[in-house]
């Protein structure tokens, strides 16, 4: 089983494991590529330059604006109609899914990747995804953090720090992000 997998069964892969290296090959190529992603001038460079980091094609109806940053790519899945304004960051190691008829607004994180509590254990690295479902709108600035699920139709505040998932049909924000109000 290659390091990858073994991240998305759960495992927490130290720095020093042997294979570790293939993660840093796979986010160097992909930074590589996110420098040419980055100085795309038109859609159709971009959607191709996309293609080669993700593994797949981005919906013409789905705008990412620049700049954009991205560590791995092939564990992103980006659906129709969706809106990413500039300065996001995605760490995408524990994969991340956004469904359609999404707005993020700018200087959004979506980070599936973290480190072990236990200060002798924080050299090694754990993932776990980000579903973010239909219909929501992320404001500027906030955080969605590992293992977390937006619901469906529902709002991040700006500047929240999201580390439960999000019911469906409401308005969560601070720090660390809470049930504001529901929508009706």
């Amino acid at each position: 089983m290659d390091i990858f997998q073994r991240l998305k069964n759960g495992e927490v892969v130290s720095f020093s494991d042997p294979d570790y290296h293939v993660i840093i090959d796979k986010a160097s190529k992909t930074k590589s590529l996110q420098i040419e992603l980055n100085q795309a001038i038109n859609n159709n460079d971009f959607r191709t330059i996309w293609k080669k980091i993700s593994g797949n094609e981005l919906d013409e109806t789905t705008t990412i604006s620049l700049p954009f940053q991205i560590n791995i790519g092939t564990s992103t899945i980006i659906g129709k109609n969706v809106f990413i304004n500039s300065d996001c960051t995605f760490l995408d190691l524990g994969g991340i899914t956004i469904e359609d008829d999404v707005l993020i607004g700018p200087k959004v994180s979506l980070l599936t990747e973290g480190h072990p509590v236990e200060p002798e254990k924080r050299k090694a690295l754990f993932v776990k995804p980000i579903l973010i479902k239909r219909n929501v709108w992320i404001g500027a600035g906030a955080i969605i953090l590992p293992g977390v699920t937006i619901g469906e139709n529902s709002i991040v505040a700006a500047g929240a720090v999201v580390s439960k998932d999000v019911p469906d049909n409401v308005v969560v924000g601070g720090i660390p992000a809470k049930i504001i109000k529901e929508i009706k």
